[in-house]
Parts: structure tokens; C-alpha cells; sequence
């Protein structure tokens, strides 16, 4: 099974290390926006991509290959970070050495490719863009005294992922600079030859909208074959979506990409208080919604690997039968690898009836 994964941050890194439980055939097609911490530095310093979201693709992904004493090593290297209070002080080794291998080959993919070999990397790890791209937001009732403007629909624009990731207001539309940034050519080469792709979990519109917002990447996502799986987050992220509910999520996503259709969106169980309204909203994407427990045992807002991996080889596998909302039906009713019924199912039936997480 050919996977891509789109996303980037804690996100992707939880999706990646269930993938890998999956299949070795794994793309991760990582946002290039962060303009904090250590990557944000090297990124103003050097004028080039931040690395820190890719360096943590790098590690969901690596020790597959070659599980070995000197591979745990670099492993361990590439994630460690200096400390004291110099000019090392924050940064990771692995976006120092990122950012080495990428000036020495002026190539962002070979240099990514070449850091995929050092780490026993099975798989691959790609940029959306080749470019730096900077996230522009439209966020109401973040300015003014109580009386102020706080509360009421004034718009006032943030730019920045860190700042939009952690403001206090509510974000109503996002939008990169530049506009129209240049997609990685084997991030589209990779999503139309996948079997399967996965969106999100991950700071929605700092970490799983961007990827939309990149023309030729989505041109590469709505045209693709592939069985697309959207993955919802355990909860609302203070600042960016606070107060969203599920469904919500499936708004924002449908008004930046209206373009956009899905197969099955995952949530957890306990993550939806009214699973009728996330249908509905699953619905209007062509898609069935897939609930089950995806969070981690000890209840704090973290996927659980296993359970992730089992939840995404049902959404890869499980044969749907789609009725589009606006009336043109796909080619068979089905997309991409989910033309066959999973193993050992009737193909005469869609849903199988036993496997009650599917509502």
C-alpha cells in the first residue's frame, strides 16, 4: 500500500508512527510554514525552508530499515538539543544538519533524501513547497479592552504559524504568502500514484489547511485515485480552534477547499458529542465517518499508535458505497484501492453490519 501523509508538527508524527505499523511505502508531505523556535531562527538566518517540522517526519519514520545500535545513535542525535545559552542554545541537531546537507546540494528533496539514508528511513520525506511559505490569517476578537472590540466581528490580520496557532481569537480564514506558492513536484508526483492518503491530525489551520492552499498540490489531491482519510483532532486546540466542535472542522476544511471530496473521516468516540451532525458534515465531503477509540489509554490528547493504525487500515480497506451530494456519481461509486471489499467481506455488502464503529 503506497501511503501519503500530509500534515505537519505532533500531527503527522502521530499519523507516520501508525502508518508505519501499515506499510513501508510511506510519503510525508510535510507543511514549510513555522516561524518559531529553532527552525524559525535557521529559517530568518539562512533564508531557507524551517526544518524542524520535516526533521520531526524525519524521526516518526526512521529505525524501520536498519534497527541497529549506530542507527538508534543518530536517531537519538538527530533529535538531541544543545543547551546553555549561546548561539546553539534550542536547536536541534538534526535542523543543523538539515540545514548543512541543504546549502552543500541546493536541493531541498536530495537533502531530504540523503538525511532518509542516514537515519534508515524507509519511506520518504517531502516538503509541500520548495519555497518558505508564511501563514496570513483573519482573526475576530483578539484586540481591545472588555467593551472593546473584544467579542464582535472585527477582523484584524495575524501573520505567522506560531502566531495564528496560539492566538486567543477565532480564526476565520487563512491564506499563505505568497499566494500562490509552487508545489514540491514529487510531493504531486506522490499523491497521485498513492493508494492512500491521510489528512490531519494537527493544528488546523497552521498544519492541515495549508497543504489546500498550495494550487498544484491540491490539483494533485482532488485528482488522485487514492482512498483520502481525514483524521480529526482528540480535542479543540486552545487559541486556534477553541470552542470547535467536529464538525466545525469539516466547515473550515469545505470553505478553504471546496473542492475538496473524502472517503471516510476518523474521529474518536469520545471526541463526538453529536455523531449525527458529523455524518451530515462527513456527508457533504462524500464521505462515512469512522468512530472509534483513537486516543491514548491514559486520556490525555494524544492518538494512540495501535489504535490509530487499526483505525486507518479499516479506512483504507473498508469498501464504501458514496452518493455525492452534488449528484455525479464516481466511476464503480468507489476510488482508488477501496474498489474491493476488505478481506473475508461480502462484496454485496457496503457496510459490513458486525462492525458497529461505523455508524
Amino acid at each position: 500500500m503506497k501511503a501519503v501523509a500530509l500534515g505537519g508538527g505532533h500531527g503527522l508524527h502521530a499519523t507516520l508512527t501508525a502508518l508505519r505499523r501499515l506499510t513501508d511505502d510511506i510519503t510525508a508531505v510535510v507543511v514549510v510554514a513555522d516561524d518559531g523556535g529553532s527552525s524559525g531562527r535557521i529559517r530568518r538566518e539562512l533564508d531557507i525552508l524551517p526544518l524542524g517540522d520535516l526533521r520531526m517526519a524525519l524521526g516518526a519514520l526512521a529505525g524501520q530499515e536498519n534497527p541497529g545500535p549506530e542507527n538508534t545513535l543518530w536517531q537519538r542525535t538527530f533529535e538531541h538539543r544543545f543547551g546553555g545559552h549561546g548561539a546553539l542554545a534550542g536547536h536541534a541537531v538534526g535542523n543543523l544538519l538539515l540545514a548543512g546537507l541543504l546549502e552543500v546540494l541546493d536541493d531541498p528533496v536530495a537533502a531530504l533524501d540523503q538525511a532518509c539514508g542516514l537515519l534508515g528511513v524507509r519511506g520518504r520525506v517531502l516538503p509541500m513547497s520548495t519555497q518558505p511559505v508564511d501563514i496570513e490569517a483573519d482573526v475576530t476578537g483578539i484586540f481591545g479592552p472588555e467593551g472593546g472590540d473584544q467579542g464582535r466581528d472585527v477582523a484584524h490580520r495575524i501573520r505567522g504559524q506560531v502566531a495564528v496557532a496560539t492566538t486567543p481569537g477565532r480564526v476565520q480564514h487563512v491564506r499563505l504568502d505568497p499566494r500562490r506558492p509552487r508545489a514540491c513536484p514529487e510531493a504531486c508526483d506522490a499523491l497521485r500514484s498513492a493508494d492512500v492518503i491521510t489528512l490531519g491530525p494537527g493544528s488546523w489551520f497552521s498544519s492541515v489547511l495549508p497543504h489546500l492552499l498550495v494550487p498544484e498540490l491540491l490539483n494533485a489531491l482532488v485528482e488522485s485515485e487514492a482512498r483520502k482519510v481525514l483524521v480529526l483532532n482528540l480535542a479543540p486546540q486552545p487559541g486556534e480552534t477553541a470552542g470547535f466542535s467536529p464538525e466545525q472542522h469539516l466547515e473550515v476544511l469545505a470553505a478553504h477547499a471546496p473542492r475538496l471530496r473524502l472517503d471516510v473521516v476518523v474521529a474518536d468516540t469520545d471526541a463526538v458529542p453529536a455523531p449525527d451532525r458529523l455524518r451530515r458534515g462527513a456527508e457533504a465531503f462524500g464521505a462515512d465517518t469512522l468512530l472509534t477509540s483513537i486516543g491514548a489509554p491514559d486520556g490525555s490528547p494524544r492518538h494512540d499508535p495501535e489504535a490509530l493504525a487499526e483505525a486507518l487500515a479499516d479506512a483504507a480497506h473498508h469498501r464504501v458505497d458514496h452518493h455525492d451530494p452534488l449528484g455525479t456519481a464516481r466511476p464503480g461509486g468507489t476510488n482508488g484501492i477501496h474498489a474491493a471489499a476488505a478481506p473475508g467481506a461480502d462484496p454485496a455488502r457496503p457496510h459490513q453490519e458486525e462492525d458497529r464503529r461505523w455508524p
